[in-house]
């Protein structure tokens, strides 16, 4: 799979994750739907951005502290935006979908030149 498309897919699914676990927090109940819902938004920005850097810098490091980034500038909107309330219970998991889903843009995820694993050849003349 490209590395924009397992990005997108990772970061819905982690995003989605991330926004269930407001459930533990019971005066999130009431919102949950949304909560789950702009999770699942912030997961698929910072998957899709994890990705498009996958393509462009191949480097696991790189890829996992620029992910971790994303997340954690992502959580840190919501947080400025609920007046700082629960900072520390969106901050954490947020940051921590972007690491994951920018490792794993740079360890799964298939560049656009390569089929099975395989660099395909340049067509292109000098």
């Amino acid at each position: 799979m490209n590395k924009i498309a397992l990005g997108l897919l990772l970061g819905a699914f982690l995003g989605a994750l991330d926004g269930a676990t407001a459930w533990f927090t019971p005066e999130a109940r009431a919102g949950i739907i949304g909560i789950i819902i702009g999770s699942t938004i912030k997961g698929m920005i910072a998957g899709f951005a994890a990705g498009w850097f996958a393509r462009k810098v191949q480097s696991v490091a790189a890829g996992v502290l620029f992910g971790l980034a994303v997340g954690a500038i992502l959580a840190g909107i919501i947080v400025a935006l609920q007046h700082g309330q629960h900072a520390f219970a969106i901050m954490l998991p947020g940051s921590c979908v972007g690491a994951i889903v920018g490792w794993a843009t740079q360890r799964y995820g298939r560049g656009s030149t390569e089929k099975n694993g395989v660099v395909a050849p340049s067509h292109r003349t000098i």
